[in-house]
């Protein structure tokens, strides 16, 4: 049954539509993310140190993240299902050109490349959801799209690591392309156009203006920020762990670090259930799942690797559980340019990503682990201010949150 052209819960549309952005999504979170376990290989492999092993990674989020101010504005303008097709695309034409180069510098390039072609579907989902589902039907789907992101982020290291154990490097690449095309047939077949989108006329100064007005706005900045903190610590926590265990005691190898991110699934779980979060609940739900990340961040102090993983189960639900309903949040406060909205919230997020890395490694080299711990804590407590004043903006706003 359809209200006003838009898909309610449980239909057959609703069910196509969030298959076909979790399938979207295991392909670009796999491409960004297969490459994270395999870092203490690369610095090997290339003989570069940690840090530059570590830009590999970073440098993807970097150039998604930038990418995203172009992707929102453009998507206003001329659509969501297209632009996310050529950008399934590209990242499966750069993963396997990667395959094809034994230079480090040709390697960062294409992964920078590869962010761009990645940044479409954080640009559009959400946007594409709020123009196609209604209202009781959007949180939860944005919190099954949110699933997906994890479950690519969690087999995409799974994979990478497993693949370049046994198979190396080149091969890792090879796969992922080929995987990643196979699925662009599948979504374009699967995907819905957007409902209700209305066009938008494309200029880069009234873009400039959108985005400025989404950061005056009092409700979304804040939004913006705790993203950006969060997903900064969350993520880079699993980088320098990578590290620590691959020393001594632990030795971990690939593939044994990539079955440390199978604890990303805690994380599908948690973003699935946010589809059961009241609207008027949505800040409860951020504090309960932040309080969840700061408890598995201090179990990470733990030498015992059955605490560690607990603590990384934690930090999965907790983080994801905080992202999804932020998500939800920026799309019913963005007053216009959803689209826009939500890829300023990507930017925000991705270039936490990869400012984290050289935040956490100035605690790296000044203590070790313990510092990185408490570098992390630090932030996330700083958040907690951060959905204290979104809590004060509700409450005195007149009419509903």
């Amino acid at each position: 049954m359809v209200d006003d052209g838009l898909i309610q819960p449980g239909t057959p549309a609703y069910r196509r539509a969030c298959l076909a952005l979790v399938l979207a999504s295991l392909v670009v979170f796999a491409n960004l993310y297969a490459i994270h376990p395999l870092l203490p290989l690369i610095a090997q492999h290339y003989e570069v140190s940690t840090l530059q092993a570590g830009n590999a990674f970073t440098i993807t989020s970097l150039t998604l993240g930038l990418s995203l101010l172009l992707h929102g504005p453009l998507s206003d303008a001329f659509g969501r299902k297209g632009p996310l097709l050529v950008g399934v695309a590209g990242a499966g034409m750069l993963s396997l050109a990667m395959a094809f180069t034994d230079s480090f510098a040709i390697l960062l390039a294409l992964r920078a490349a590869l962010g761009v072609a990645l940044g479409v579907l954080p640009a559009i989902a959400v946007a594409y959801l709020g123009d196609t589902m209604s209202r009781t039907a959007l949180v939860g789907a944005v919190g099954l799209y949110i699933g997906g992101n994890t479950l690519g982020g969690a087999g995409g290291r799974l994979f990478g690591g497993f693949v370049a154990e046994h198979l190396g490097l080149q091969a890792v690449f090879i796969c992922l392309g080929l995987a990643s095309l196979a699925g662009l047939v599948i979504v374009a077949a699967l995907l819905p156009a957007a409902r209700s989108f209305r066009a938008q006329p494309f200029s880069l100064a009234g873009s400039a203006r959108g985005l400025i007005a989404h950061l005056r706005n009092p409700r979304l900045l804040p939004a913006f920020l705790l993203g950006g903190l969060n997903f900064m610590i969350f993520l880079n926590l699993y980088t320098f762990l990578a590290f620590r265990l691959s020393e001594a005691p632990w030795q971990l190898g690939s593939g044994a670090l990539g079955l440390l991110f199978l604890t990303y699934l805690a994380g599908t779980l948690s973003a699935s259930l946010s589809g059961r979060v009241p609207v008027r609940s949505l800040l409860r739900g951020m504090t309960a799942g932040l309080a969840l990340l700061c408890t598995g961040t201090l179990m990470l102090l733990s030498d015992n690797l059955w605490t560690i993983l607990s603590g990384l189960l934690l930090n999965a639900s907790g983080f994801f559980l905080t992202h999804s309903l932020t998500n939800t949040w920026v799309n019913r406060h963005a007053e216009f340019g959803k689209a826009s909205a939500s890829s300023l919230y990507s930017v925000f997020y991705y270039l936490g990503a990869a400012c984290g890395l050289y935040y956490l490694d100035v605690f790296w080299r000044l203590g070790q682990w313990p510092y990185v711990i408490a570098g992390s804590l630090g932030v996330l407590i700083f958040n907690l201010l951060i959905i204290a004043y979104l809590g004060r903006l509700q409450r005195c706003a007149a009419g509903p949150f």
